[in-house]
């Protein structure tokens, strides 16, 4: 067999050994950097953490802050309080007003009217209690005759009395007389004649006194009960007068309602009347929203709430301005309830997939009115609330 076909062995690769002056010298150098390195960020996270701690206890847990808060204000409805057509609208949206300007202005010829009636009504009244006064002295006076013809009813009574008693006389005398036939028969006639006259004249002047006294008892309750009417009063405390004149402030009540004015100072809103429209009493026509009274409600978690009391100083920021405007306010007070329990549908929890969900409680937040006049808001605007509870 030839050298060449003999089977080879495998070749076996040598390792080689490195010098210890092959090994860079740098390797050492970088893992002490590298060291360094990690060392002194955990230094500075440590030192961050110590600082955040530090600033948590002293700062941060004196703080709570929420970017859940909203700009509102007291907006003021303005309605009508009588009823009319518009004659003519001088505001609309956007436009700023005064508290007294003039807003609309309504059609005033049936108030005009109307006060012309009461103040026609109230002369009449002042006329009538004049007339009433003079009816009671008439009929004062008319008593006063009504007794004196009582005296002379009772004259005229006794006067009768007399004239009988003397007809009575002279019938019995002649009487007596006739039966000696001293007296004729002519003479006793005439005697009974008279007797009888004067018996009829005296039942006829009992008649009159009893009359008399009936017209004065008539004419009294006629000037008694006139004399009601205004017995203690004067032509300014009648009452009929009184009722007069509340009629007619009530008129011009009504036509100085005809101009409808701002309640408030502000800005105009949600304005919905157009001239010649006829409106109701009560109907909204237009909204003037108080920029100058603004104010923030915050909605806090209520577990930010254990430390936040009223008069505490509020930093507020708002999204239209940025950070560069800073607002600053005092807390006012607290909502009544929470969020969800005034809702339309209020959650109904007893059931039996019940999640827990965080409540926020409104905090109402009075905002500096200086601060407000040099950087203006509106309502619904967002804001962030910070509030400081160290206090």
């Amino acid at each position: 067999m030839a050298e060449a076909d003999l089977p080879t062995a495998p070749s076996r690769s040598i390792p080689l050994e490195v010098a210890p002056e092959a090994v860079p010298k740098s390797a050492p150098a970088m893992a002490d950097r590298r060291k360094k390195l990690l060392a002194g960020i955990a230094g500075a996270v440590l030192l961050a953490g110590v600082g955040y701690g530090g600033w948590y206890v002293a700062i941060g847990s004196h703080h709570v802050e929420t970017d859940n808060a909203y700009v509102g204000a007291d907006t003021a409805e303005v309605t009508p309080m009588v009823a009319g057509q518009v004659a003519a609208v001088l505001k609309s949206d956007t436009d700023k007003v005064k508290r007294g300007d003039v807003l609309v202005r309504l059609d005033d010829s049936d108030a005009q009217i109307a006060l012309s009636q009461a103040e026609a009504d109230l002369a009449k009244a002042r006329r009538q209690f004049g007339q009433t006064s003079a009816t009671s002295q008439a009929l004062q006076a008319q008593v006063q005759a009504r007794a004196a013809e009582i005296t002379r009813s009772r004259a005229q009574l006794a006067a009768a009395q007399a004239a009988y008693q003397k007809a009575q006389i002279d019938f019995d005398r002649r009487q007596k007389l006739s039966a000696n036939g001293a007296v004729s028969g002519d003479e006793l006639t005439s005697a009974t004649n008279a007797l009888a006259s004067a018996r009829a004249a005296l039942e006829q002047a009992k008649v009159g006194v009893v009359q008399a006294e009936a017209t004065r008892s008539a004419a009294f309750g006629d000037f008694a009960a006139n004399n009601a009417l205004i017995e203690g009063s004067t032509v300014t405390t009648n009452p009929d007068v009184l009722a007069a004149e509340a009629r007619v402030r009530q008129a011009r009540l009504d036509l100085s309602r005809t101009v409808i004015r701002a309640p408030v100072d502000g800005i105009v809103t949600s304005r919905s009347v157009q001239v010649g429209q006829r409106i109701a009493p009560g109907a909204t026509v237009m909204r003037v929203v108080p920029v100058g009274q603004l104010y923030v409600d915050a909605n806090f978690k209520e577990g930010q709430l254990s430390a936040v009391r009223p008069g505490q100083p509020v930093t507020l920021t708002s999204d239209l301005y940025g950070g560069r405007v800073t607002y600053h306010g005092r807390v006012v007070g607290f909502s009544g309830g929470t969020g969800s329990s005034f809702a339309l549908i209020p959650a109904q929890n007893a059931t039996g997939n019940w999640i827990k969900v965080v409540q926020r409680l409104p905090v109402r937040v009075a905002l500096n009115p200086a601060e407000l006049e040099a950087h203006p808001l509106r309502v619904g605007l967002s804001m962030t609330a910070e509030i400081d509870t160290s206090n």
